[in-house]
């Protein structure tokens, strides 16, 4: 039987990327979708209904798994409130905005006994799976430093992502990701040693830099903007080589992705990775975790290490 799934918001990432990959999926059905403007619910092709009416769908009995798809400022709420409504939850990144709220959201999911997923999508990726296994088998030698970014720009007017109030801001919208990385491949402990941000007229970070340390002594530099040209970036150097992903590094969307294996002798290695829609993926395994098959690729406990360290 296939999990179903409901649409909080039907914005570009729920219509670009989620509702294909929920129709694509193996296991799974776009049920219900609700938005503000019904039409835009109905154009992603629910199964069942479309509100436009948030709470709709988690009144909804043949709704599953709720897939929280609202600005940063929303994402707690209605996590939250599918969570208390007894639905499994799948939310897009940034969970929450700090340690605090990331905890409340696993404190009631315990208390729900239902999943709640931060949709760190790349991290379903098969070159993250696979470059986490390289660097722990030290292919590099002992990791020394990591650098990342990831940046675009012409943010339009009016967007959330300029909005201090709506948890907007480089450094949630796109800071997580390198956050992300630096505890996928240098591990779980980092503490910020310091961080500079450009803030630009409305008061949110147009561009953010933090230096990471571990406990070891290796260093991470990441680097967020949304006031810059479209660049990612991401290089983790070792004792013995380093490793580097192919662009793009952190959004490889239905493409063929790459990571080298550089060491001072012999040849790079480079390993190649068919075009896969990680979306899909995700939306594949959370169904199956949905159905007690498992735990997530991102975990609650990774979640919280995540905003613990922004």
């Amino acid at each position: 039987m296939s999990v179903r799934w409901g649409f909080l918001g039907a914005g570009f990432i729920a219509t670009r990327a989620l509702a294909p990959a929920v129709h694509a999926a193996e296991g799974a059905v776009l049920q219900a979708v609700a938005a503000r403007d019904v039409d835009r619910a109905r154009a992603l092709e629910p199964a069942g209904s479309a509100y436009d009416d948030y709470r709709a769908v988690l009144e909804d009995p043949d709704v599953d798994v709720v897939y929280v798809a609202l600005p940063n400022d929303d994402h707690l709420p209605w996590t939250l409130a599918a969570l208390e409504a007894g639905k499994h939850v799948l939310c897009e990144k940034p969970l929450g905005l700090d340690a605090g709220q990331v905890a409340q959201v696993g404190d009631a999911a315990s208390r729900a006994g239902r999943l709640a997923v931060e949709a760190t999508w790349y991290r379903w990726h098969p070159r993250s799976i696979r470059s986490r296994e390289l660097v722990r088998e030290g292919v590099v030698g002992d990791p020394t430093s990591l650098s990342t970014a990831f940046c675009f720009g012409d943010v339009p007017a009016g967007n959330y992502r300029l909005d201090p109030s709506r948890g907007g801001g480089a450094w949630y919208d796109v800071g997580c990701y390198g956050v992300s990385a630096a505890h996928l491949l240098l591990g779980d402990d980092l503490a910020a040693t310091r961080a500079t941000r450009r803030e630009g007229p409305t008061g949110v970070d147009l561009e953010t830099r933090a230096l990471l340390l571990t406990p070891g002594g290796a260093l991470a530099e990441v680097v967020a903007s949304i006031d810059a040209p479209e660049h990612q970036d991401l290089t983790v150097h070792g004792s013995t080589g380093s490793l580097t992903w192919s662009a793009p590094q952190l959004s490889s969307w239905r493409e063929p992705a790459e990571l080298t294996v550089t060491r001072p002798r012999g040849d790079p290695l480079v390993e190649t990775f068919a075009a896969v829609d990680a979306y899909q993926l995700m939306v594949e395994q959370v169904s199956r975790c949905a159905r007690g098959d498992g735990e997530p690729v991102v975990t609650l406990a990774e979640s919280l290490r995540v905003a613990a360290t922004m």
